[in-house]
């Protein structure tokens, strides 16, 4: 029985979870968000609403959270362990640029300093 036909009876939990991945998938994310919430509330062991709340959060860190949540009830979710290994990698490279871009940078001015250095040098003798 779908939910919207009857006003009077609210949805179980599993209603709810279908209609707020229906929510989700259409882009209402903020009540998509507060009905996976409330899935999770009801029962934080499970893994579907933390995924999609994973999938929905506002930043890296939420996202990170929910999927720590996930591991800690599932250990063995591959999609879970593979989202945190893709967000450690993409983290890392881009620390990893950030450090390549300041060696460039110390470079030049490494290179400058020895030029300015050899021109006054060479003016003064």
């Amino acid at each position: 029985m779908d939910f919207q036909e009857s006003p009077t009876q609210a949805p179980n939990r599993e209603e709810l979870l279908q209609l707020a991945i229906r929510a989700a998938r259409a882009g209402n994310k903020v009540p998509a968000r507060e009905m996976f919430h409330r899935v999770w509330s009801e029962d934080k062991r499970n893994e579907r609403a933390m995924m999609w709340l994973a999938k929905l959060a506002d930043s890296k860190a939420e996202r990170k959270q929910w999927l720590t949540r996930v591991l800690a009830v599932n250990p063995n979710n591959e999609t879970a362990k593979q989202t945190l290994h893709r967000m450690k990698y993409r983290k890392s490279a881009k620390d990893n640029r950030t450090l390549l871009l300041f060696g460039v940078i110390a470079g030049i001015l490494i290179v400058l300093v020895l030029v300015i250095f050899l021109v006054i040098a060479n003016t003064a003798g």
